[in-house]
């Protein structure tokens, strides 16, 4: 198995369809980890396992431990009411939003980018600058006054402003900058040394450039756009935070473990939620930042988060049933699902 996904990796990279780090463990066993293409592709700069990457949307696992956290320490509850708390009258957010909504992607509120309507993200920045929302807040007027989808708890959609307003929920209880709670309170205690949130303005070491092939019309590479302009310079409660392979997978085993959650809350992050959708023979369920694909008879094949962004996209899965952990970071757009498929191929399917 080691062999072949060595094999796999290296022609992916050499024929550049794949640019990042693969960490594959069982339980704390590490089975394989590798690193690939380039962490700077215009100065040809080799990624290796202790660079870090944006991780786009898994960020908003870090989101949802805060907020549980702080609901462990009694300053809310999962019904708590959102407007009031944050004081947010007169926008298009119902009042009947809470925090078990926006946790579970079922608060119906708009999103700045739809997802599922194929809006992207990217074209926000063609007519506002991106240097211009660093802060949480700054997101506000991006979402808050867009009609809603559908009335809380009526539906699921994913939602990433959901877990914008979970970080000013952070913020205004902790008194705390969102990235400043998260360091000391989820990256500190879970072993993540070399995590952080990292300005792509500023230079920083061992930070993965994003960049996304340009093609043309036979499908052939002639360049590489850089993200620099794709999305806001820093990251934010959904998404932007960066993490090396180990790092990553440390906060799974520490949210496993209980060290950052007492036991219930631990169960509930680790339960399914809420049904999203019927998909080929199984369901897709949100939890509380997670995603769950569960069987007919009611087993979690696996859970995790994946993210995507220009230059970015990033997976974290894990195996139940074997204890296995998946991590793939890509410095590029489309660089971890064609992978994941062949790991679940390689080393899941073939053991059972």
């Amino acid at each position: 198995m080691i062999a072949k996904l060595s094999t796999y990796f290296t022609q992916q990279a050499t024929q550049d369809q794949f640019s990042g780090v693969v960490r594959i463990a069982q339980g704390d066993e590490k089975l394989f980890a590798g690193a690939y293409g380039y962490a700077s592709r215009a100065w040809q700069v080799p990624n290796t396992l202790e660079v870090r990457f944006d991780t786009a949307s898994i960020t908003k696992l870090f989101t949802a431990v805060a907020t549980l956290q702080l609901i462990e320490q009694g300053h809310l509850s999962l019904d708590t009411g959102v407007i009031d708390f944050l004081g947010l009258e007169g926008t298009a957010i119902s009042r009947d939003v809470n925090i078990y909504h926006l946790l579970t992607h079922s608060s119906g509120i708009a999103d700045d980018a739809d997802e599922e309507a194929g809006e992207s993200f990217e074209e926000i920045w063609r007519t506002k600058p991106n240097y211009s929302v660093t802060e949480t807040v700054d997101f506000l007027p991006q979402f808050a006054y867009k009609p809603a989808n559908f009335a809380p708890g009526q539906g699921c959609r994913y939602c990433n402003c959901g877990y914008v307003l979970l970080g000013l929920l952070i913020e205004k209880i902790s008194g705390m900058g969102y990235r400043d709670y998260v360091r000391q309170n989820i990256f500190a205690k879970a072993d993540m040394a070399g995590s952080g949130f990292f300005d792509k303005r500023y230079v920083q070491p061992n930070v993965a450039e994003g960049a996304d092939p340009i093609e043309d019309e036979a499908g052939q590479i002639v360049g590489w756009k850089r993200n620099l302009y794709a999305y806001p310079p820093v990251g934010s409660p959904d998404g932007g935070a960066h993490v090396t392979a180990a790092d990553l997978a440390n906060f799974l085993r520490a949210v496993q473990a209980g060290t950052l959650l007492g036991p219930e809350m631990t169960a509930a992050l680790l339960t399914p939620q809420v049904k999203h959708s019927d998909r080929d023979g199984w369901t897709q369920y949100y939890g509380y930042g997670l995603w769950f694909r569960v069987e007919p008879d009611g087993t979690v094949q696996h859970y995790g988060k994946e993210g995507i962004n220009a230059g970015v996209s990033a997976y974290l899965r894990h195996y139940p049933a074997q204890d296995l952990t998946v991590v793939i970071l890509s410095n590029r757009e489309n660089g971890v699902w064609e992978p994941m498929r062949e790991i679940h191929r390689l080393v899941v399917e073939a053991a059972l």
